[in-house]
């Protein structure tokens, strides 16, 4: 639809152009065009968004399907096995209560595994949308919000942050970057990574060597950034560069150059917390436990 209106746009400028329309009259369709045109762009960086988005669900939905195979592959080993010991002698009819002790407790499992993705799917989201909902949608284009596994991945564009070849940040950043801090100041009991990164592009600026110095430095301003503008706590802050040796597109084209040149800053749970995320498999029962025994004597 948008396309459809900005080609209209267009055919009305040449028409009213070859009219010799006054300059006024053209001024005016010139920014009706230059509006459409930023409409457009900013539907595609939406687009671009949610297919980041879609890529990162479809990756837990593989991950948690391969762990529903697995375990139903192991259901239909047990099962075999029961069917087994049901025509074998008196020792394996003993077995058979123990065994079907695992079956159920590979159902549960299963069931458990179904209800995990369930609910970390809508978690995941719900703390995307709220971790998002204060940034407008031009801040949207230079900023990444994903959650994964109890996880928080904030990406932010270097075009955003810093003028080209430099580590100072510029003035324009400072409001997303409070945002940014209320979300890290909201999770005050992780801990943050604040991560640079770089294209392949050498850099050739007085007292900085390389990338890996620049992304570094990059890392460190923003650290002393949330540190010194907006009270978090540096003890829970860690600055690191990674140079160009972490791309997430190819460095053959300027729009990929653009996506590798980013800090981004990682949310985490310290150790403990980390566990309490981690939703552990049932326990084999006594039963099950006795009937590996037997079965191995």
């Amino acid at each position: 639809m948008k396309l459809r209106i900005i080609s209209s746009a267009l055919l009305m400028i040449a028409i009213v152009g070859a009219g010799c329309v006054s300059n006024k009259k053209f001024a005016q369709l010139q920014t009706t065009y230059n509006d459409l045109l930023n409409q457009n762009r900013a539907l595609d960086s939406k687009y671009q968004i949610a297919q980041r988005d879609l890529s990162g669900a479809t990756a837990r939905v593989q991950s948690l399907e391969e762990q529903i195979a697995s375990q139903r592959t192991g259901l239909a080993a047990l099962q075999a096995a029961l069917d087994k010991c049901l025509n074998s002698t008196s020792q394996g009819n003993t077995n058979i209560s123990k065994l079907v002790d695992e079956i159920n407790a590979s159902n549960r499992y299963i069931q458990h595994l179904v209800n995990t993705k369930n609910k970390s799917d809508s978690l995941n989201m719900v703390l995307t949308n709220n971790l998002t909902r204060s940034l407008s949608r031009e801040e949207l284009r230079d900023v990444d919000v994903q959650v994964l596994k109890g996880v928080v991945y904030i990406s932010l564009s270097d075009n955003m942050l810093y003028k080209s070849g430099s580590y100072e940040i510029s003035p324009a950043a400072g409001e997303t970057l409070g945002k940014i801090a209320k979300i890290i100041m909201d999770y005050k009991d992780y801990d943050v990574l604040i991560e640079g990164n770089t294209d392949n592009v050498p850099i050739s600026q007085k007292n900085i060597r390389n990338n890996w110095d620049l992304s570094a430095l990059r890392a460190s301003s923003v650290v002393q950034a949330l540190q010194n503008n907006y009270g978090v706590d540096p003890k829970r802050l860690t600055a690191g560069g990674r140079g160009e040796y972490n791309p997430i597109a190819s460095n053959d084209s300027d729009a990929g150059k653009m996506k590798n040149r980013r800090t981004q800053i990682i949310i985490t749970p310290k150790l403990d917390q980390f566990m309490e995320l981690i939703e552990k498999a049932p326990e084999p029962t006594e039963g099950a436990a006795a009937a590996d025994s037997t079965s191995g004597s």
